[in-house]
Formats: structure tokens, sequence, C-alpha cells
């Protein structure tokens, strides 16, 4: 009730006083308030993701905190994975594509990935294999032969045309080396990649799930 009974004029300096503070105090948290922001994550992993259309404009005073980015490189141990510069005499994987979350809601890694590599991120977003945070995954490709995901290598997280397979004793199919001397011996091999069954030529002996844009592989025995 006190404020209504003062004039209009003290009380408008100040609230003119008490606004020029605001903005101050405001001006002020700023410089907080965006280098805060600098540190957050996007909507699909912390800093840089997969995708360049995701990545965000690079920063000279904020490190790159995602561990194993798409085009970045790895060393490899029994256990655990270092990242390296492409350059290093240490580094010996790609990384061709990056997504965080489970394979489950992913993408398929390219065709010739050598290898999936199961990575999980702690809020700082330092990659880890062991410890428990975020998931993710990388798709490897090795930056010098044996690629095992290569058209009959025998290896890889997917089996393509050009793949060999045997058929374990549950009826499943396993990817197998196309080599003579691979172990265990191939039984068929895919020939083709197609969208459906029907597309496969009336040859074939076996149809092998492939995932993708054309699902179907049409395998013939050796």
């Amino acid at each position: 009730m006190r404020a209504r009974r003062q004039s209009g004029r003290p009380a408008t300096a100040r609230a003119a006083r008490g606004a020029r503070r605001a903005a101050l105090s405001a001006l002020l948290a700023l410089p907080l308030i965006l280098t805060a922001a600098c540190g957050q994550s996007g909507p699909s992993g912390t800093g840089r993701t997969a995708g360049p259309e995701d990545k965000p404009a690079a920063s000279p005073s904020v490190p790159n905190v995602v561990f194993l980015a798409e085009g970045e490189c790895s060393t490899r141990g029994r256990s655990s994975f270092d990242e390296v510069p492409c350059t290093s005499e240490r580094a010996v994987a790609r990384v061709l594509l990056r997504f965080h979350g489970g394979t489950e809601d992913g993408p398929l890694c390219p065709a010739r990935t050598d290898f999936l590599l199961h990575i999980t991120e702690r809020p700082d977003g330092v990659g880890s294999t062991g410890s428990t945070a975020r998931r993710g995954y990388a798709c490897m490709r090795n930056l010098e032969p044996p690629h095992p995901g290569d058209p009959g290598g025998g290896g890889g997280p997917r089996t393509i045309a050009g793949d060999c397979v045997r058929l374990t004793r549950e009826n499943e199919v396993r990817e197998t080396g196309c080599a003579p001397t691979a172990e265990p011996a191939p039984e068929f091999k895919v020939t083709k990649a197609v969208a459906k069954r029907s597309d496969c030529p009336a040859s074939t002996d076996l149809y092998v799930r492939l995932g993708g844009d054309k699902p179907t592989g049409c395998a013939h025995r050796l």
C-alpha cells in the first residue's frame, strides 16, 4: 500500500535505475550462458555427430569431446581403443559411420565395414568400451589389409553380395570366407542382393537375409 501513496516521479526514477541494473546484470551473465551452451550436446550426440549436417560450428576454445567421430582413426588393442590422428603410426582403423544410440535404432554399417565397435560415452564425451554411459557404435574400416568386410572376406558386421556362408546344425546361416582354405568351409555364395525373393534367379539354392534396401541375398551352392 505504501508504494501507491508515493509520487509518480521518484517511483519512475527508481524503476529506471532498477531497469539499468537488471540490464547490466543480464549483460554480465550473458558470457556464462553462451559458454555453457557451447558445451551442451546436440540432439544425437555430444558435439559432432556422424552426419555432416549435424556438426556444430568449430570453436577454438572448446575441445572436441566426441570419441571416435566419423572420419577419425583409432588404435586397436585387445580390450581398448584409443583415438589418434589418422596420420599417426599407431592408427589402424578409420570410422566410416558413427551413431549415438543402440544398433537396433541406428543405420546399418556401410557394406565394407571390417568390424563394429560398441562404444559407451560418459557425460564429458570421453569414450570407453567398458564403462556404463550412453550407448553408441562406430563402423570401422582397417587402414590396411586384411579387410574381412570385403566381399568374400569372411567377416564384418554385414553379409553382402560376394560373401560366402554355411548352415549350422541349428539351420542358421553363418558367414565364412570364400577362400578354399577357409575354416569352416563355405557351402553357399551370395551372388546377388535383391528387394524380394521373387527377384532371385530360379536356380537360387538359399535365401539369405542381408538387411538394407535390398534385404534378400540369392545364394548358390558351391
